[in-house]
């Protein structure tokens, strides 16, 4: 049975991870299918947004703890695991990060430890109101959230939220990550996955390039000054004005029809 199911349907591809029996740990073998599958879909023009799930009762719970302990050629556990990471795991969440269309993570279950860092490597979140979200990291095992965790939660929720996520050993629950801005919304449980994907399809009928200029301008934003990224939004827009999906949308406006993109 394949560790990462996927489907294509209407534009969008519906990858889920798929080992429930533990709950669909980030184990090494998963990883590989997982990158594998993202190829993929990068590579399929027709794919215009990915929704990014679970199988059974969890989205991601991290690491599997049944096998870290045996570490492959006289390697030390920390060796391995970093080196893992490095040729593995951070590929996998940067190119989420940078992946050519939408991505929206439909978070089914508990996403605990390098779970969360996956998790939130989407560009919309949403979590059923039964999951929630666990930094099992430091308190349990006396290691550093990782996967992005650390870059991301202070950006998300503040440097005050992340620490006590990081700290106090406490489940956080999807509807108190909507409250705190780290998702974009929580679903009921048995429309998580509905709503996920008619999120994807409203995102696939964006222009192509949307969601690469949204992730850069806000990117930019994190460093740059006001002045500069005012700046920037005019430089930005003296191209994008000229792209033929300025002439689209305003005739669909004049005309009250929705807009028609191209594909990428």
């Amino acid at each position: 049975m394949p560790l990462v199911l996927y489907e294509v349907e209407n534009g969008v591809a519906t990858i889920t991870l798929n080992l429930p029996s533990k709950l669909n740990p980030i184990a090494r073998d998963l990883q590989v299918e997982l990158r594998d599958t993202l190829a993929r879909a990068s590579e399929d023009k027709s794919v215009r947004a990915v929704v990014l799930t679970g199988a059974g009762k969890a989205f991601c719970v991290g690491a599997d703890l049944s096998v870290i302990g045996t570490p492959e050629d006289g390697k030390t556990i920390g060796d391995q695991t970093a080196e893992w990471m490095q040729s593995l795991s951070h590929p996998i969440i940067s190119g989420l990060h940078n992946f050519p269309v939408p991505v929206v993570c439909a978070v089914n279950g508990p996403a605990a430890g390098a779970g969360v860092g996956l998790a939130l490597a989407g560009d919309v979140v949403l979590a059923a109101r039964s999951a929630y979200f666990y930094l099992s990291f430091l308190p349990k095992l006396g290691l550093v959230p990782d996967l992005g965790c650390t870059w991301l939660l202070p950006r998300l929720v503040g440097s005050a939220r992340a620490m006590g996520m990081a700290l106090l050993d406490q489940r956080l629950s999807a509807e108190k990550a909507a409250q705190w801005g780290l998702i974009w919304d929580c679903i009921d449980d048995d429309l998580l996955l509905l709503e996920a994907q008619k999120t994807a399809q409203r995102l696939a009928n964006l222009p192509a390039h949307a969601i690469l200029e949204a992730r850069k301008a806000f990117a930019a934003s994190e460093r740059h000054t006001l002045d500069e990224q005012l700046h920037y939004e005019s430089e930005r827009q003296r191209e994008l004005l000229m792209k033929p999906t300025l002439a689209e949308g305003v005739e669909a406006f004049l005309q009250k029809r929705p807009a028609v993109f191209p594909g990428r």
